[in-house]
């Protein structure tokens, strides 16, 4: 998962970027809205962001209005005012979580992961360019011919796009995919990425071998 941090100091920043790689989470870093928005628009990426009210140049709620404008990303708001008229401002124009500082890094790790995960389960579809991924009647298809998966192969593509642009390892595939109480090895993991691939046809190279690791899904 890739987070935007957006503040002006430095300070927090440096927090949430440290507790954010703990999670194994990968972050970017603004010190006000236009550098947000500049970064949004070279970065179809970004799972979640936290965003300061008070900063420099553009201001919060001027962000989100820009944001919500163009972009589908939960947005957790972070900020030192505590009056219910700032929360209630913010939740009305789409903010999915209100944070106040002083903050508990562990608290907002697990907000973000609820936003995240809520977010993720508002999406019906996933695209890219004419692979297709139809999570409610749980079926894939390029350019709109249906691909025959078995189930775990189709959990595999779903796990790897969700999880775009992070390495995972053999182990973590097999304990999120086949469960910690299965008894095979890693050539169970590599047979089915193989057969995967062969589904994928002409986008088998989306996921892609990371040596002496596991896998990892990016988006060409």
């Amino acid at each position: 998962m890739k987070i935007l941090i957006v503040d002006d100091e430095l300070g927090i920043r440096d927090v949430i970027r440290e507790y954010s790689i703990n999670e194994g989470y990968s972050t970017m870093e603004a010190e006000n809205g236009i550098e947000a928005l500049s970064i949004l628009k070279n970065d179809n990426n970004i799972d979640v962001i936290i965003l300061d009210i008070m900063m420099p140049k553009m201001d919060g709620y001027t962000t989100l209005t820009e944001i919500k404008k163009l972009y589908n990303i939960p947005v957790i708001m972070l900020s030192a005012r505590t009056d219910e008229f700032d929360k209630l401002q913010s939740f009305n124009m789409g903010v999915d979580d209100y944070v106040t500082k002083p903050f508990s890094p562990k608290e907002l790790m697990a907000r973000i992961k609820v936003v995240a995960n809520r977010n993720k389960l508002n999406i019906d579809e996933y695209n890219y360019k004419n692979l297709k991924i139809n999570y409610l009647g749980h079926t894939v298809s390029i350019n709109n011919k249906e691909l025959k998966l078995t189930p775990k192969e189709y959990e595999l593509l779903c796990f790897f796009v969700q999880n775009k642009g992070i390495a995972l390892s053999r182990e973590t595939l097999l304990s999120k995919i086949w469960g910690y109480d299965f008894y095979g090895d890693d050539r169970t993991v590599d047979t089915h990425i193989k057969m995967l691939r062969n589904c994928l046809g002409e986008y088998r190279n989306l996921i892609t071998t990371v040596r002496g690791m596991g896998y990892k899904y990016e988006e060409n």
